[in-house]
């Protein structure tokens, strides 16, 4: 059908899952490349060089596309979407992995879709006295219900197999990462749609850097680090951020947001595999359970019937 985009069609494109795949695998390996910097850098070091680097190459690239022109206009939900999305969550969660393992704090992360959904249902207003939602939310039926209530107890699941008392701060802090990760899209899909992705997340990752840089840059060893400590922050601010965000617009282009967001199912797998097979970190009956629990409760919990034209969320950028 001549001038239909892509992703309006049934079936998905080649070029569709070759995104697809490629973007389930570079936002699976944050986790495992933050285990290995925080192991010589303080988190603060490593949120303030990730996003540095990221900058570099994406600022270009808003200037060049004029995607920064208005933009300052939105600064409130540019600064709510920034806090929410990159400066407190990686920070936290880059403190959470100097205690857990990273296929760990992959799957606990694997539990935004479950936030996401909560959050859906509780901005759920009726307007007009219509009694129709509104388009800040939607209501939780029946199957949404039974997925929070699986999803959770995959995370019991997770915290009651795996974890000891002196956990407890780290899981909370990932907690606290996955409503940041929830909410950045919700600031996102209603005060920015309007706005180029690349020029949103180039100036919240800007402003990222300039609030870590003080402390990051106070913080940094005495002594060069690792090489693999090295090689860690620069593919997490090249690989993990820049090419990712590049790439996840493309798969938007190509599939549609609604298809898009099922790469949150993907990432949790390829960060327990990569756990597992190079940290040589122990694959627990925790893990298996909750992996379990944690995926298709956030499957049913962010199914949408049909006749729900509810705006989609958009996945975070990890």
């Amino acid at each position: 059908m001549a001038g239909r985009p892509a992703w309006q069609h049934d079936r998905v494109s080649r070029k569709g899952w070759v995104l697809f795949v490629a973007l389930g695998v570079i936002w699976g390996v944050p986790y495992l490349f933050i285990k290995v910097a925080v192991g010589g850098v303080t988190p603060a070091s490593l949120v303030f060089f990730r996003c540095a680097v990221a900058v570099l190459l994406l600022m270009p690239i808003a200037v060049y596309n004029g995607g920064l022109r208005g933009l300052h206009r939105h600064w409130k939900p540019l600064l709510a979407f920034t806090c929410a999305e990159i400066a407190l969550p990686w920070f936290l969660l880059s403190r959470a992995e100097q205690q857990l393992s990273s296929s760990l704090t992959g799957l606990l992360i694997a539990g935004v879709p479950l936030v996401g959904a909560l959050l859906g249902w509780a901005t759920a207003r009726t307007s007009g006295g219509s009694g129709k939602p509104s388009p800040a939310g939607e209501k939780l039926g029946p199957r949404r219900i039974s997925g929070l209530a699986v999803g959770l107890a995959g995370v019991a699941a997770l915290v009651g197999l795996d974890l000891s008392g002196g956990d407890t701060w780290a899981v909370v802090q990932v907690g606290i990462v996955a409503i940041g990760y929830a909410l950045g899209p919700f600031i996102l899909s209603r005060h920015l749609a309007e706005q180029n992705g690349t020029a949103v997340m180039a100036v919240a990752l800007a402003l990222t850097a300039v609030l870590y840089a003080p402390v990051g840059i106070a913080q940094l060893p005495d002594h060069w680090p690792a090489g693999k400590v090295v090689v860690s922050l620069i593919v997490l601010g090249v690989l993990c951020t820049a090419i990712a965000l590049v790439t996840f617009n493309a798969l938007i282009d190509e599939v549609g947001p609604v298809r898009a967001t099922v790469i949150t199912y993907v990432n949790p797998a390829v960060a327990v595999a990569l756990g597992v097979l190079l940290l040589h970190e122990k694959f627990t009956a925790g893990i298996a359970v909750g992996f379990v629990l944690v995926l298709a409760g956030s499957v049913l919990a962010t199914h949408r019937s049909p006749g729900n034209s509810a705006p989609e969320q958009v996945a975070s950028a990890e």
